[in-house]
């Protein structure tokens, strides 16, 4: 295990309509405290502290996540990840995913102090992007999410992560990619929503006519990133394929063949998987495990961690037989999730991801001049 995400507050201040965690078929949160009591973090720390040292790792990731961490508040996580360095004998880096909204000049100060970076959760870069993204009370929470991106990129740009944003395909991916720009993000994260064969998201099974409309709409985005006269952000979907589709190994959820190497600590201890297995149903992404009574070499002795480790040995036939396999990996594994089946299946977006996939790759081997026969990487052929 290299990425270790903790959940700093089990609950948050936005309710978005989409929300797989707390508006998707897993319910557990509901039973788990708000915020992890001391004897938690510290025991986390502890185990994270004897994984490294029993794994000789030069450097971990520590992700403080929600909910909404920031209802926590910031001087707490600081405090947190004080605890952790002071106890990990390897490099900490800490990073904080949060909707923004709690972001003020002393939260904004208070993380680039303590060394934290910061991501931030949008929708596009425009109010009408984030319409589902509300409170409560059915108030909309952009307003105070661009303050505090507006605040992070203007006093603490050092701090500044990037933003994460999920694939709408009701919006125009060029507007919702220039509007992020912005905000002058480091890096954006583009995410497909998360659905499976069982429940499929907006917009699949594509009619005929376009059977890869997310495959259309990133192939979008990324013409426009890719044929930019400079490079405004990284953006690591496509980063993570380039990469691939050159033989690079790319360590990503989304794409290729390498271990998942990420675990998550609940705020009552628990220890599980990751949160967008929570989107197939209730409890799959629980271990049975919690840090007071196992070390996260059990965990990884658990199968379904052994099966998000298990690379090429973890796909379906039909994956196997893809020529886009290394590249592709099969896809986001919450992603090939199908009632009575399991897993082992092609991702929900297996048309979308060789279309991306195939389309990036023809524009590789236009930038290196290799036209047919030549020595474009063999994913680049249909």
């Amino acid at each position: 295990m290299r990425q270790f995400i903790l959940k700093t507050h089990s609950r948050c201040n936005l309710a978005c309509t989409y929300c797989y965690l707390y508006a998707g078929p897993d319910r557990t949160w509901r039973d788990r405290p708000r915020r992890p009591a001391p004897a938690v973090t510290a025991r986390t720390a502890e185990r994270i502290a004897e994984h490294v040292a029993a794994h000789r790792l030069p450097e971990v990731a520590v992700v403080l996540h929600g909910g909404e961490p920031l209802l926590a508040g910031a001087a707490a996580l600081a405090a947190d990840v004080d605890l952790i360095r002071r106890t990990v004998p390897a490099e900490v880096h800490a990073s904080v995913q949060t909707n923004a909204t709690l972001l003020t000049r002393e939260a904004v100060t208070t993380l680039r102090d303590a060394r934290i970076r910061v991501g931030v959760s949008l929708d596009g870069g425009r109010s009408a992007h984030n319409a589902a993204r509300v409170d409560h009370a059915g108030r909309p929470g952009w307003p105070a999410a661009a303050r505090g991106l507006r605040l992070l990129a203007a006093h603490a740009p050092e701090a500044y992560a990037g933003v994460l944003c999920v694939v709408d395909l009701r919006a125009d991916p060029v507007e919702v990619y220039e509007s992020l720009l912005a905000f002058a993000p480091p890096a954006i994260d583009l995410l497909l929503p998360h659905g499976n064969w069982t429940a499929p998201p907006p917009g699949l099974p594509a009619p005929p006519a376009d059977p890869a409309p997310y495959g259309r709409w990133l192939t979008t985005v990324f013409d426009r990133w890719w044929q930019a006269g400079r490079r405004r952000t990284r953006v690591r979907l496509f980063e993570e394929c380039v990469a691939l589709l050159l033989g690079v190994p790319a360590a990503t959820e989304r794409l290729g063949l390498q271990p998942f190497t990420a675990v998550v600590v609940e705020t009552d201890g628990s220890v599980e998987q990751v949160d967008s297995l929570k989107s197939a149903y209730e409890g799959a992404a629980a271990t049975g495990m919690d840090v007071f009574r196992h070390s996260f070499d059990d965990v990884l002795a658990h199968p379904g961690v052994a099966a998000r480790q298990a690379g090429r040995a973890a796909l379906g036939a039909a994956c196997l037989a893809c020529p886009l396999v290394t590249v592709c990996g099969g896809g986001h594994y919450a992603h090939r999730y199908l009632a009575g089946e399991g897993f082992r299946n092609p991702s929900v977006y297996c048309a979308d991801l060789a279309y991306l996939i195939r389309h990036i790759g023809a524009r590789l081997a236009a930038a290196a001049g290799a036209g047919p026969g030549g020595h474009a990487p063999r994913e680049t052929v249909p």
